[in-house]
């Protein structure tokens, strides 16, 4: 699961650079500030979330027989795809429809950091 998670924030990482670069130059001028507000919240998250994948696979070595953690880089990895990816394609398409399942992605989001949360308490702080 370390190699996994590893692979997966490192991707994601050079993605969300490269997607707030191209927001940056490419976008600024053709997107009116409201969606150019959205796309930034997009990489915004995108960004966080990958540097929490990145601690979660750390802990996942550090911590191999704790699977809450893995579970809870699931569920952040989860929370990227809808939340990002879905904030993402509205603010490239002007599709509204797509923000009626970005809260899905706010509570994918909420239950890894709550499963981080929840294994720190009994696995680590405990020890």
């Amino acid at each position: 699961m370390f190699r996994l998670f590893l692979l997966l924030s490192s991707v994601l990482g050079f993605l969300s650079v490269a997607l707030g670069a191209f927001g940056a130059h490419a976008l600024k001028n053709k997107l009116d500030s409201d969606l150019l507000d959205i796309y930034h919240t997009a990489v915004q998250y995108h960004m966080i979330h990958t540097v929490v994948l990145l601690v979660i696979a750390i802990l996942v070595r550090m911590f191999p027989d704790v699977t809450l953690f893995a579970w809870a880089g699931w569920f952040i990895f989860a929370g990227m795809i809808v939340f990002s990816g879905s904030l993402y394609v509205l603010s490239l398409t002007g599709f509204r429809g797509l923000g009626a399942i970005t809260p899905i992605g706010g509570v994918l989001f909420l239950t890894g950091w709550a499963l981080l949360a929840i294994s720190a308490v009994k696995n680590v702080f405990n020890s």
